[in-house]
């Protein structure tokens, strides 16, 4: 299946450069481009991409606006952002908004390809170490105490085999690593994920590790 992409990014060298690099992925369609946020809304829906890389910062309206914005409709196309940095509030907001995961600008072109198959395919484009250096970065922040007792509540409306997925979510597990972890098969690891997100009102599984996080429950502090 062809992968439909739609490129952001206010820099016109950067966009040749990407249109460029994957462009020559054969399950890959570069279908549009855009320079600005603001911009998002009119490509997406005269593209129909699967997946939009979308860069953080832009003069009108920012990567980090058109990512809520674009996520908050149904039937929204995955958002991979684009950024020069590993871990900073933007990328935070950015994940916390429903994008699937980032990559840097100076990443291989290979790896920007794989990550966006990844995203396409309903995986995040974080590894779990990245993922525990964002996390690492959010447990720093002073208001994270408040935080965490609204998390905490919200993971308690999960079934209590549900609340077990989404932990081993927010560790870093893989669906395979999950049935292995909790004797189930990997379908039914899918199909309690999809009910975590249907349950709390999340967009994919980035949300639900932070959620984990924020709970408290990522490295095991407390009790599953």
């Amino acid at each position: 299946m062809t992968i439909r992409l739609l490129i952001v990014d206010d820099d016109p060298l950067v966009r040749a450069g990407l249109t460029l690099m994957l462009g020559g992925a054969d399950d890959l369609e570069i279908v549009g481009e855009g320079a600005d946020g603001r911009e998002v809304p009119e490509l997406v829906a005269l593209h129909a991409p699967d997946v939009v890389l979308m860069d953080i910062r832009m003069p009108h309206v920012d990567g980090l606006t058109a990512t809520e914005r674009l996520r908050a409709l149904p039937g929204a196309p995955e958002v991979v952002v684009l950024t020069t940095f590993h871990a900073d509030e933007q990328v935070l907001r950015a994940l916390r908004a429903g994008a699937a995961g980032f990559v840097l600008k100076d990443t291989k072109p290979a790896e920007i390809v794989a990550a966006v198959r990844r995203v396409a395919a309903g995986d995040p484009a974080l590894s779990p170490a990245v993922t525990r250096q964002l996390m690492a970065h959010v447990a720093e922040r002073p208001e994270q105490q408040p935080r965490r007792a609204t998390a905490a509540a919200r993971l308690a409306e999960l079934a209590d085999r549900e609340r077990e997925v989404a932990v081993a979510v927010g560790r870093g597990r893989s669906n395979a690593e999950i049935a292995a972890e909790l004797y189930m098969g990997v379908p039914t690891v899918k199909a309690h994920v999809s009910r975590i997100l249907a349950k709390l009102g999340l967009n994919n599984r980035v949300q639900i590790a932070l959620l984990v996080h924020d709970a408290g429950l990522s490295e095991g502090e407390d009790d599953v």
